[in-house]
């Protein structure tokens, strides 16, 4: 999928792909939706992996409210470095295992409309400037926003996918 020029863009690749994966899980039966993935990742079932996507989002509405206060937000997450990503994504996977499907798609769904918002809310020069606020570094805030939508449902859209198979 190319790479987003402009918010239009943005908006219509995150909901193209939010769209395709929701179509996708709910293709399946309840007791798919439900079920185990075979052994052998760490996101073993549906909810494990919208609970993913939706954590995600919450760290980057996160980032995006200190940032945009002038304040440098623990990235990606309080205690954590970016190699600390893979233990990251566990300590959000054991935090989630109590959730049902149900409250982790409501949850999903709610925090994918939120990061809409923000982009919405935002111009061209705004989104696509690099460098435009500390915070990004020396990326845009497109770019952070691509990553926790388009880019983060295609990988879940892939995984369940694949995983679904062998159930």
């Amino acid at each position: 999928m190319p790479v987003p020029k402009n918010q239009k863009e943005l908006l219509q690749q995150s909901e193209e792909g939010f769209e395709k994966l929701h179509d996708l899980i709910e293709s399946f039966s309840p007791k798919k939706q439900g079920s185990d993935f075979v052994p052998g990742t760490m996101n073993r079932n549906i909810r494990d992996v919208l609970a993913h996507l939706h954590h995600w989002h919450l760290m980057l509405l996160n980032w995006y409210e200190v940032g945009m206060n002038g304040e440098k937000p623990d990235m990606p997450a309080k205690g954590y470095t970016w190699k600390d990503t893979k233990q990251l994504n566990r300590d959000i996977w054991k935090l989630h295992q109590k959730d049902s499907l149900q409250k982790v798609k409501k949850a999903l769904s709610d925090s994918h409309e939120k990061v809409h918002g923000l982009i919405s809310k935002h111009t061209e020069d705004e989104l696509f400037e690099k460098k435009r606020y500390a915070w990004t570094g020396s990326s845009s805030l497109a770019t952070y926003l691509r990553a926790s939508t388009s880019s983060h449902y295609r990988w879940a859209y892939n995984l369940i996918r694949r995983s679904s198979k062998s159930v």
